[in-house]
């Protein structure tokens, strides 16, 4: 399985392509999922890693969603075609809302006001090109930023004794020099692996999380307790992301087109602009997100909002809401139109591709706008 997510985008599609051969079958189901990031954002994964673990998950189609990055996308596509899962590419950015009717409210994301996480969807092949040519200048931006809280990290973590280089310790988890992003989880990553470098797994970092104000409660302190836990670190980067962004966050401004520009841009290539619906949050599916409240008090608002801005379709996660949350949301995208579309949100190693919930008879409209994806981008 290494193979799969070696440096070499060659070397990958060529195990891919030797464990297709080895005749290993998939589980049953027509599984679908929309969301899946790779290695060109972040996660455990490459594209063809990921196509993979989706094909033995028993999902018939796959979608990539990096952040700010579509680098991963051909090897997406050509990995898909290996296996025989049908694909569809997309890019997660976020966008500045100031001058609309919602600039001055926490939309979905939990770091700062006035800025949302928007998916672009179904990405015609022949357009990827310039998806990322028009990304580049926002990564580059965002890495500006990313220097300058790496050194607020260094300012909370240093007297411990741990101290974290951007170039030396940071870029290397990417693939930035490929035309990938980085994003805050990189940073604690580095920090996660900093911290178990120099106190091994259990205890000693339960002491240090104390010693930071992180009360480390449930499954995720049974979790950092295992010193055998193979997914130590991505468990331990769980906890510093809902613990510790708000203390040295720095809020993105260049590196957040402005929505209006965004919708342009994707009308412009073909593309399908989708608004990320999360909603209050209880507990976190994923595990970084503390309770906090989101949309759901100006939900009535935001669709008119996003009916004015010309937004196409509206994404969510049924495993993510409650049932009065996804009705409403429903009910709204009949109301102004907007295509539904969902996806799980793929980046660590504990999450399952599948969601069961798709397999319920009220979430077809989600399976079969999966194959309108599809089919769109391909035209």
């Amino acid at each position: 399985m290494d193979l799969l997510n070696s440096k070499d985008k060659a070397e990958r599609l060529s195990e891919l392509r030797r464990l297709v051969k080895t005749g290993e079958k998939a589980a049953a189901g027509e599984w679908v999922n929309n969301h899946i990031h790779t290695f060109y954002s972040f996660s455990p994964y490459s594209p063809s890693k990921a196509i993979w673990l989706a094909y033995l998950s028993g999902l018939t189609t796959a979608g990539i969603m990096d952040h700010d990055s579509v680098s991963g996308a051909k090897e997406f596509i050509e990995a898909g075609e290996i296996v025989g899962i049908a694909t569809t590419n997309g890019v997660e950015c976020r966008a500045d809302f100031s001058g609309t009717a919602i600039e001055k409210r926490r939309i979905n994301n939990p770091d700062q006001d006035g800025v949302a996480y928007i998916a672009l969807h179904s990405i015609p092949h022949r357009n990827i090109d310039r998806v990322d040519e028009f990304l580049k200048p926002y990564r580059e931006a965002r890495n500006r930023r990313n220097r300058a809280m790496t050194e607020k990290i260094n300012s909370l973590v240093s007297g411990f004794g741990l101290t974290l280089d951007f170039d030396g310790d940071i870029v290397p988890l990417s693939k930035s020099d490929e035309g990938g992003s980085i994003t805050e989880r990189h940073l604690l990553y580095a920090l996660s692996l900093k911290i178990t470098e120099k106190l091994g797994k259990g205890e000693g970092v339960l002491r240090l999380l104390s010693d930071l104000g992180i009360k480390v409660e449930g499954k995720a302190c049974d979790y950092l307790k295992d010193s055998e836990n193979p997914y130590y670190e991505y468990d331990l980067l769980g906890v510093l992301k809902g613990n510790m962004v708000e203390k040295f966050y720095i809020n993105a401004t260049d590196e957040c087109p402005k929505i209006e520009k965004l919708i342009a841009f994707s009308k412009e290539i073909g593309a399908i602009s989708a608004y990320a619906y999360l909603g209050d949050v209880g507990d976190s599916v994923t595990g970084d997100k503390k309770s906090q409240t989101f949309e759901d008090s100006y939900l009535e608002l935001l669709f008119d909002e996003l009916k004015r801005l010309d937004f196409d379709a509206v994404t969510y996660m049924p495993s993510r809401n409650t049932a009065a949350q996804i009705d409403r949301v429903r009910s709204l995208c009949d109301k102004h139109g907007f295509m539904q579309i969902s996806g799980e949100d793929i980046n660590s190693p504990r999450q399952s591709f599948i969601c069961p919930r798709l397999s319920e008879p009220e979430f077809k409209n989600l399976v079969e706008s999966t194959w309108y994806l599809i089919k769109h981008e391909r035209m």
